[in-house]
């Protein structure tokens, strides 16, 4: 690897380690057909490493955009990368897209909002949430929808459950990611509102301002569920539209805890029973 080269990649693979058995949601679940379950592992792997390199402390964030438009070049095409297991997941990921004649947008603006987290650290409105969102996480529904051979008219109900998904880890993750990343994405006037600051979130427990807060963005993210109802009647794949069933279940199994517990006090997680629920939920719709 020649000097450029060298400035582009960095010195080291930055990846955390972190694989489908960490998310909150499954990937690439054996509802999943096995001839695509290698292009959803691909696609995952690619998002892993594109969020670890924003969210890690080894690099400034000049250093993360150069990193993050390197691998947007190679997913494009416009770049050879390194052999390191980091840059080989854009490799992989381009061929899924070229295979699958999926979307590149699914995966480059992926990157579109992993570049804002490197340089914006607060938000000021809903809007300005959804809009993350709409790079941060729709493109993952939209992916799979794709892959299975889906048409657009999934589209917005797959945006609303992505969102809401990415708004309750938002939830789950706000204290983490105040403490760890400097970042908070609960809208500042929403907080002034109840009286409460970014601030509080380190208190190790949520005051009633911000349990005002959290309920409020759960208003959303019940409204964003109701629409996402919709893509079990609209999904024509039977496996997907077990799965995206089972998700949706979960997201409104999520928001339920959420309610109740508080985020701050620990991580929110759903329990073996929420699952269970929500797989049964599932098959009812498919009956």
């Amino acid at each position: 690897m020649n000097t450029d080269e060298r400035n582009v990649w960095g010195s080291g693979d930055v990846s955390s380690g972190k694989g489908g058995g960490d998310e909150n949601f499954p990937v690439g679940s054996l509802l999943i057909s096995r001839r695509l379950r290698p292009h959803v592992h691909a696609y995952y792997d690619f998002a892993r490493v594109i969020d670890d390199i924003v969210d890690t402390d080894q690099l400034d964030a000049d250093a993360k955009i150069t990193r993050l438009n390197a691998m947007e070049d190679v997913v494009l095409g416009k770049r050879t990368a390194p052999q390191r297991p980091d840059a080989q997941t854009a490799v992989r990921v381009g061929r899924t897209l070229a295979r699958t004649g999926v979307s590149t947008a699914t995966a480059t603006d992926l990157i579109v909002a992993f570049r804002q987290d490197a340089v914006k650290n607060r938000y000021d409105s809903w809007e300005e949430l959804e809009e993350y969102c709409r790079y941060s996480a729709n493109p993952v529904g939209r992916f799979l929808l794709e892959l299975h051979g889906e048409d657009a008219g999934t589209f917005a109900a797959s945006d609303a459950l992505c969102t809401a998904l990415q708004v309750l880890n938002h939830l789950q993750d706000c204290a983490d990611d105040l403490r760890n990343l400097d970042r908070c994405y609960l809208p500042r006037p929403w907080l002034a509102r109840e009286g409460v600051t970014v601030d509080d979130l380190r208190l190790g427990y949520a005051l009633p301002g911000m349990r005002r807060v959290f309920n409020a963005l759960l208003d959303r993210v019940d409204e964003l569920n109701r629409h996402a109802s919709l893509l079990c009647t609209l999904i024509r794949d039977r496996r997907m539209r077990m799965e995206a069933a089972v998700i949706v279940g979960l997201s409104k199994r999520l928001a339920q805890r959420l309610r109740v517990e508080d985020p701050i006090a620990g991580r929110v997680k759903l329990s073996r029973m929420d699952v269970a629920r929500a797989v049964a939920g599932a098959v009812r719709t498919l009956v």
